[in-house]
């Protein structure tokens, strides 16, 4: 057998690249994965939301009526309660040291020196004015959060 010309010869030829969809099965378990994780944070937080909004719904309602010194000692009420979950026995401190467990760890004295003085004699004062009670309020409202959540 003779051959004309010259022998042509031609590199190895390379397959196709794979084509990237539909991606192997480990790519569908990832996503899954992360579509669960998504899914299970998104539902954690409505209902940490739904949460938060049922315990201040639950403190306005006790707080809102009556006369001030009433509403000073309904916020002092929800604040001991709110307490009784981090420490079984917060609900029975008194004066100085009922501010101080209500300060926390925060460092700020909101209580012990600042606005949720109030709730140690507010109760049984007359002439609480409004401003002294919203003040309070905002700080009685932001603890009462605070101990439903559990932290101290």
């Amino acid at each position: 057998m003779t051959v004309s010309g010259t022998l042509v010869l031609r590199d190895v030829h390379l397959p196709a690249s794979p084509s990237w969809w539909p991606p192997a099965p480990g790519w569908w378990l990832v996503a899954a994965a992360v579509l669960l994780i998504a899914l299970g944070v998104t539902v954690w937080r409505v209902l940490r939301y739904r949460r938060r909004k049922a315990w201040l719904r639950w403190f306005d309602a006790a707080c809102e009526s009556g006369t001030p010194a009433e509403q000073v000692a309904a916020m002092s009420e929800r604040l001991r309660r709110a307490a009784r979950r981090l420490d079984p026995a917060a609900d029975r401190l008194e004066g100085e040291a009922w501010l101080a467990f209500l300060d926390g760890r925060r460092g700020d004295h909101a209580f012990s020196q600042g606005a949720g003085r109030l709730l140690l004699d507010g109760g049984y004062r007359r002439d609480v004015t409004q401003a002294e009670l919203a003040s309070a309020a905002t700080v009685a409202r932001a603890r009462f959060l605070e101990l439903m959540a559990g932290t101290r």
